[in-house]
Formats: C-alpha cells, sequence, structure tokens
C-alpha cells in the first residue's frame, strides 16, 4: 500500500513563492505556516505544480524501488510503454528500448496503445447506438478527475470506459494470466493514481525520469545495447492507438480505421481551454452525435509533466505521427474485451459565503474600498474576492497579500523611523529624500523643520539643499561601500554618523546623533562601564579568593554608577 500520494510537498524545500498556487488550473493548493501542499481532495494530478516549482519542493513519488521488488517476488511482469516514448526517446529503434526493459528484469513489453485501440473500437459502438449526443472521452484520468470533481454538470457525458492503460492491463490478463505484473512507464503522473485505485489491474507506474535513471544506475544505454529478432512489442504492435498522445490523435485514430458517420469531432487540451469550451456545453442543440476528444496536457501526452524531453511540440508531434502505422484496410475494430467503467469520483462542494464575511476578509487586509483590489495575482488568485474566498476555505494566509505585507511592512517601518531617538534619512540614487524622521529635521535646523512641519517626512526634497554633507551619501551611492561610526560638525554640534547602503546604487540610509546631548554623553558613559565590567571580570574573578568581599564590592561600585545613569537621579553631566 501506498501512504505517499503521487504528488506531495518536502516543507523544507517550499520557498513560499506561490508559484504553484498561481499556476495550478483547480487551486488545490493549501499554504499553511508558509508552506505549500497539495490538497489530494481537490486534485486532478495535472502535475502542473510540480513542473512550475522554482525550488522543486513539489514532487512526485518515486515507485522505483516498488517496481525492483515486483520483479524480484514475480516470474511474468510486463511493462506498459506509453506510445509518446517515441518523442521522448526521437530516434530510437523501438527494440532497443524493449532489450533494455527485458535486461532490467520484464518479461516482456507491451504498448499502452494497444489498449487505446480497445477504447476506440468501443467508442465506435457506442457512436453508432446513439443519435444527437454529446460524448466526451474518457481515455485522460486527469480530465475524468477535472469534470467529475469540477465539472459534474457535463461529467454525465464522459464515456464510461478505462482508460486506455487499464483497457491495455485488462487485456494482457486475459491473455497472459491474473497473475502477470504490469508496470507502466510514461510521462504521465496521473497513472500513478490508476495503479492507487486499480491493484487489481496495474502494480506500479513509473516515469522516463525514473526509467533514465535505472538505465545509468544498471550501466545500460539504450544506444549502444544490442538486440535481436525476438525484441518485438507483445501481444503485438499497436496501430492507430499509436496516434493517442497528441492532441487530436484519438480522433485521426477513430476516422482512420472505424466506418464512423453522422458524427462530428473536436479536441481540446489544457484544462483551461477544456473549461472555455465546456462553458457552454449544455447549450448544444445536437443534430448529430458530437464527440469531444479532452486531453489535460497542452499538445497532449507528449507534453506530459515528466516528458524530459523539451524539444518543440512541432517535433515531438511528429515523431508520433511519422512513427504510427495504420490498419492496412479500413476494417471495423470490434472490442475483445468488457472496459466499462462506473467513475466513483464525488464532486467538489463549493461552500457559499455572504458578502459580509468576503467583505471582512478584504478589509483585514486592508482592502476598504473597491479601488484597494489590485487584483494582481501575486498571491496566486487570480482576484482579490477569489483570495478571500480561498482565505475562508482554509486554503491561504494574510500573509500571502503582496499589497498588505508591503502596507504592513511600510507601517512598521514608519513607525520605527519616527519612535527612534536618532536622526533617520533615506535617500534614492538622485540625492531624494525617500523618508526621514522628525529628529533629523530637528539637527539639520529651524529651516528644515519647518519644512518637516509642511511636508512630512521630507518626501520629494533633495538632501543637498538641506545637509552640506550630502557627498557622504553621493560617494556610498556610488561606491558600496558604507561609512560607520564617523563624526562631522555641523551647527556647532558633533554629530556621529553611519551612512549604509540599503539596495546598491539605488537607496541609502543614513542615522545621526547629537554626541553633545547629555543624554547621548550619559548613554556613552553606561556603555563604558559595562566595558569595563566585562572586560575586568575575568581578573576579578581570578584574584577573588585575595580579595573577598572587596571583588564584589567593585562590581557593586561599578553596577551602582550604571544604575544611578540609567534612572533620572543626575539630570545634567558636565563635560
Amino acid at each position: 500500500m501506498n501512504y505517499l500520494k503521487p504528488v506531495y510537498t518536502e516543507k523544507a524545500n517550499c520557498q513560499d513563492c506561490y508559484k504553484c498556487v498561481r499556476a495550478c488550473p483547480v487551486k488545490a493548493i493549501k499554504v499553511e505556516d508558509g508552506s505549500a501542499t497539495v490538497m489530494y481532495e481537490l486534485c486532478i494530478m495535472c502535475g502542473t505544480c510540480v513542473e512550475v516549482c522554482p525550488a522543486g519542493a513539489k514532487k512526485v513519488r518515486d515507485d522505483l524501488g516498488r517496481v525492483r521488488q515486483l520483479l524480484r517476488l514475480k516470474d511474468r511482469v510486463i511493462a506498459s510503454l506509453a506510445p509518446s516514448f517515441v518523442s521522448e526517446f526521437p530516434g530510437l529503434k523501438p527494440a532497443r528500448m524493449i532489450a533494455a526493459l527485458k535486461r532490467l528484469g520484464f518479461y516482456g513489453v507491451s504498448e499502452t496503445a494497444i489498449g487505446a485501440q480497445e477504447v476506440s473500437a468501443n467508442v465506435a459502438e457506442l457512436l453508432q447506438k446513439n443519435e444527437g449526443k454529446l460524448l466526451i472521452s474518457s481515455a485522460c484520468p486527469s480530465v475524468v478527475e477535472y469534470l467529475k470533481k469540477y465539472k459534474p454538470q457535463v461529467s454525465g457525458y464522459l464515456t464510461n470506459l478505462l482508460s486506455p492503460l487499464l483497457s491495455q492491463c485488462r487485456l494482457l490478463k486475459s491473455i497472459y494470466g491474473s497473475d502477470i505484473g504490469i508496470v507502466f512507464i510514461g510521462p504521465c503522473i496521473a497513472k500513478k493514481k490508476e495503479a492507487d485505485l486499480h491493484p487489481e489491474l496495474l502494480d506500479a507506474a513509473i516515469t522516463y525520469e525514473d526509467l533514465r535513471r535505472w538505465l545509468k544506475e544498471e550501466n545500460l544505454s539504450l544506444e549502444e545495447l544490442a538486440c535481436s529478432e525476438s525484441d518485438t512489442f507483445i501481444p503485438e504492435k499497436a496501430k492507430e492507438g499509436a496516434l493517442y498522445p497528441v492532441d487530436g490523435g484519438m480522433i485521426a485514430g477513430l476516422k482512420a480505421s472505424l466506418p464512423v458517420t453522422d458524427c462530428r469531432f473536436m479536441s481540446f487540451s489544457g484544462i483551461s481551454n477544456i473549461s472555455n469550451a465546456l462553458r457552454d456545453a449544455e447549450k448544444l442543440e445536437l443534430k448529430d452525435n458530437l464527440f469531444l476528444e479532452l486531453l489535460a496536457c497542452n499538445g497532449g501526452c507528449i507534453n506530459g509533466p515528466k516528458a524530459q524531453n523539451r524539444c518543440s511540440t512541432l517535433l515531438k508531434r511528429y515523431n508520433v505521427i511519422s512513427q504510427a502505422e495504420y490498419p492496412e484496410q479500413e476494417i471495423p475494430r470490434k472490442p475483445s474485451i468488457t472496459i466499462e467503467e462506473n467513475f466513483n469520483v464525488p464532486a467538489v462542494e463549493r461552500k457559499q459565503y455572504s458578502e459580509r464575511e468576503i467583505r471582512a476578509v478584504l478589509d483585514d487586509i486592508g482592502k476598504i474600498n473597491h479601488k484597494d483590489e489590485l487584483n494582481c495575482a501575486g498571491c496566486g488568485y487570480n482576484s482579490c474576492r477569489d483570495f478571500a474566498v480561498s482565505f475562508l476555505d482554509g486554503k491561504s494566509e494574510k500573509t500571502m497579500c503582496v499589497s498588505y505585507m508591503r502596507q504592513l511592512a511600510q507601517k512598521k517601518a514608519n513607525a520605527l523611523i519616527k519612535t527612534m531617538p536618532s536622526g533617520i534619512v533615506i535617500v534614492d540614487d538622485k540625492l531624494k529624500i525617500v523618508e526621514s524622521n522628525q529628529n533629523f529635521a530637528h539637527l539639520m535646523g529651524e529651516e528644515t523643520e519647518f519644512l518637516f512641519e509642511v511636508k512630512p517626512g521630507l518626501e520629494g526634497a533633495f538632501l543637498n539643499k538641506i545637509a552640506p554633507f550630502y557627498k557622504l551619501f553621493q560617494n556610498v551611492l556610488e561606491s558600496g561601500t558604507d561609512i560607520v561610526g564617523k563624526e562631522i560638525n555641523h551647527n556647532g554640534s558633533v554629530l556621529l554618523f553611519s551612512i549604509f547602503t540599503i539596495e546598491k546604487n539605488r537607496y541609502v540610509g543614513g542615522i545621526f546623533r547629537d554626541i553633545t546631548e547629555p543624554w547621548v554623553r550619559k548613554e556613552q558613559i553606561i556603555t563604558k562601564a559595562k566595558q569595563v565590567i566585562r572586560k575586568n571580570l575575568s581578573t576579578v574573578q581570578k584574584i577573588a579568593y585575595l580579595l573577598g568581599e572587596n571583588a564584589a564590592e567593585t562590581e557593586v561600585i561599578l553596577n551602582g554608577i550604571i544604575e544611578s545613569f540609567s534612572t533620572d537621579k543626575i539630570d545634567d553631566i558636565d563635560g
């Protein structure tokens, strides 16, 4: 039994970027404590999150160990090879792939495409039995999950047939016996869920990535491996079923080999395209049958989430079409096995929230009116209202709102700058003041203080018009080297200052303190006293046995100095 789901998150690697939330077509991602996890009950196994995650935190379950164990336990294990292998390994002779898989321990290799042909035969019968009806292909397991969970109003149009893979599994067991093992190899993650749901048909599913790793571990080279005449597909080589991995391939196969009349065909790939296509499906007024071929991956299975060959869809599609073999004559293909299936996938129930509840969430993140709703999608949701609903669903956190966090950070920074006893100023590369506090204005003089009252923060004012030492800021901007703990005379006072880089060559900040003010000198004396205690503490400890109570008395005296300066007992200190 598999305890890990087909797609999962390694929380330690999650970078809190929300890219998976943005990309997931059904928003089956929950963000909790800054980590984005897949919600299995909402997921359609399309693998989009795995593809887009920049940190590799979204993982596909590794079933390679399970497959190796299966090969040790069973005498006959057949590899079901996806028809997209011709686009994944372009130019590779099928016999070499078969030979390699046999060397890995498989009894034989069968094309998943022969199961696709069984599906086509059953679809043809359905089309002939019905008239003026909409039928949707159930060949793609991710599409089935999507329609059942999120489009229940049209899921009733699905052809209740097993997928090509499970159809092939049933066919192989009818030929070779129910005790054989079957392992799928291809680019599809959803096949792993099929293995979990139908262990009586499919034992495991691995990806092309897993296969490459396995071959490397066994030091097997596909290009150099010797093959023989016996290295052929079992029970036979597929024909039109090999077209299934490309968008429209199932329809092309049906038209090429099955005498289907009075029917119109359409194909759509990609969940967003499918969603748009089915939006008005119930409004169709059909005279003839309409068959829809739907594939979750854009362009078809050749662009599956675990397809590692990243060449163009054009080249991949050409490789599949050019190598597929059509039947020599158009003889109606009859179903050889029963592949009817009732998909037990419950629809996702979406809770409805009142305007008051949604409004309360928006208010909490600073979206007080409609203008505040930026709909920037920084959180991963298309609109602020969608985000509010997801928050109410328990799928998101307020900290995901970029504009809210920016406002919050700005408020905190402003409060900190305002309350700091030192003078603070931040300028840009044009020496234009971005932010400052009243203490800085006070240090600069009465004229600047008056300007601060008129224009809080001195925002937009030029530093070179206010501070004669502006060139120090210019030097830090140009060099990127901070100035720390220096002194300068200004307006009859001695200012201790540091100028530091905030963003190299773009923003710098300055901290200024008038060290001639009594409270500053008091603070310096306290600091010096603490330094004396720390410096002499080890020495005091070493001679404590000689001085006895006198050692403790020394520390008491020094602490007394600190305490007296830390309270308001001394109001003024002369030079």
